[in-house]
C-alpha cells in the first residue's frame, strides 16, 4: 500500500467514524405524518437514527399503519399522550398549516423542545403569543422549519457578500397554482425570510398584485429596503410547478453572486474599467462564471442530496444536538424572535385586496 493510499484510507476511516460517534439518547414524537414529513424529513430522522417513540396522526387506521411499518415506533391519534410522557424530550410538528398554532402552544406548555414546520402560525399576533407563551412556561430549545437559512449554499452566500459592498438583488419564486391553502404563509414565506435572513429587517418600499381568474393563481411585485441594500421580487403561483423556479442574484461592487435552484451559487466578477471606459466594450474578452458551491449530480453521496442542499438535513441535525445539549446554539437559530421582521412583511401582504 502506498503512502497516498494510506492517507485516503485514514481519511475515509476517520469520516465513518464521525458519522458513527454521532449517536443521540433522548426520545422525540412527530405530529403530522404527511407527504412532506414522509420524503422531506423523515428520511433524515431516520440517516441520524433519532430516537422516535412515537408518530401521531389524525387517522386511526393510519396510526395502525404507522405503528406495523415502523417497529418500535407507536403510531396514535392522541397528542395528549405525547406531551404527558416525561421521557419524550423533544416533538417535530409537521401537520396542517392551520393547526400549528394550536399544536406548538401546546408543545411550550409541556416543556419540550419543539421542531416546527412553516408556518408556525397564520399571523403575527399568533407569533406574539407564542413567543408569550415561551417567556411564560420557559424558553427551551425551539426550531422553525425555515430549511433555506441552512442551506450550504445560502451559508456560503452569507459568507460571501459579508463586508462587501451592496448593490441590489432580485429573486424569483415562481411556483404553479396553488389553490389548496394560503400562498403567502405556505409558499411566499420561505423568500420572504430568505431575504431577511441575508440582508436584515426591510420595508416594504412598493408592492403590487396581480390578480388572476384561475383559482389559486396570484403574483406579487415587491421592493424591500434593507439597510444596506434595495431588493426586487416576484412571487408567483402562475407559472407551472413541472418547472418551478427560485433564483437569488446579489449584485456588489465586485461582481454579481447567484443561486440557482438551491443548486448551484455562482460568482461572475465586475467588468473592468480604464478611465471610466468598460474593458468589454472596446476589446473582446472572456465571460468568467465561477462556480462557488453546486450539488454533483454524479457522486450520490449526503452532500449532493437536494434533502442536504436545500437545508433539511442541516435543521434537523441542530435540532437534535441542541435539545441532546451537544453543541450548544446554532449560528443560523430559527426561534419565533427571528420572524417578526418575516412576519410583519407576510402581514402586508395580506392585507393587499
Amino acid at each position: 500500500m502506498t503512502d497516498i493510499q494510506k492517507i485516503i484510507r485514514l481519511y475515509k476511516r476517520r469520516r465513518d467514524n464521525k458519522y458513527l460517534s454521532d449517536c443521540y439518547e433522548k426520545n422525540y414524537a412527530i405530529i403530522g405524518f404527511g407527504n412532506h414529513t414522509i420524503h422531506n424529513l423523515f428520511p433524515v430522522i431516520q440517516f441520524l437514527q433519532v430516537n422516535v417513540k412515537y408518530v401521531c396522526c389524525s387517522s386511526t387506521k393510519k396510526a395502525e399503519l404507522i405503528g406495523k411499518k415502523f417497529k418500535g415506533i407507536i403510531g396514535t391519534t392522541s397528542i395528549k399522550d405525547i406531551l404527558n410522557d416525561e421521557t419524550v424530550a423533544g416533538v417535530f410538528v409537521s401537520a396542517t398549516p392551520a393547526s400549528h398554532f394550536e399544536i406548538a402552544s401546546e408543545v411550550i406548555k409541556s416543556g419540550k423542545s419543539l421542531f416546527i414546520e412553516k408556518p408556525p402560525c397564520m399571523c403575527l399576533k399568533e407569533l406574539n403569543s407564542l413567543i408569550d407563551k415561551q417567556r411564560l412556561f420557559g424558553f427551551n430549545t425551539t426550531v422553525v422549519g425555515m430549511q433555506k437559512r441552512y442551506s450550504p449554499l445560502v451559508s456560503r452566500l452569507r459568507k460571501e457578500i459579508k463586508g462587501r459592498e451592496l448593490n441590489s438583488y432580485s429573486l424569483r419564486y415562481q411556483t404553479g397554482l396553488y389553490p389548496e391553502g394560503n400562498e403567502i404563509y405556505d409558499l411566499f414565506i420561505h423568500p420572504i425570510d430568505l431575504v431577511v435572513f441575508l440582508f436584515g429587517e426591510a420595508k416594504i418600499l412598493a408592492m403590487h398584485k396581480v390578480k388572476s381568474t384561475k383559482k389559486g393563481g396570484v403574483t406579487y411585485l415587491l421592493m424591500l429596503e434593507h439597510d444596506n441594500i434595495i431588493g426586487t421580487l416576484e412571487l408567483s403561483t402562475l407559472y407551472s410547478w413541472k418547472d418551478a423556479s427560485e433564483n437569488v442574484r446579489v449584485n456588489t461592487q465586485d461582481g454579481t453572486y447567484e443561486v440557482d435552484q438551491m443548486e448551484r451559487l455562482s460568482f461572475v466578477p465586475s467588468v473592468r474599467t480604464i478611465g471610466g471606459i468598460p474593458i468589454e466594450k472596446v476589446l473582446p474578452t472572456k465571460s468568467s462564471n465561477e462556480c462557488l458551491l453546486s450539488r454533483n449530480n454524479f457522486n450520490p453521496i449526503l452532500a449532493n442530496n437536494q434533502i442536504y442542499t436545500q437545508g433539511y438535513f442541516n435543521e434537523i441535525k441542530t435540532f437534535v444536538e441542541m435539545t441532546e445539549m451537544k453543541n450548544g446554539t446554532a449560528e443560523e437559530d430559527t426561534d419565533f424572535m427571528t420572524l417578526r421582521s418575516t412576519y410583519a412583511i407576510l402581514e402586508e401582504l395580506n392585507n393587499i385586496r
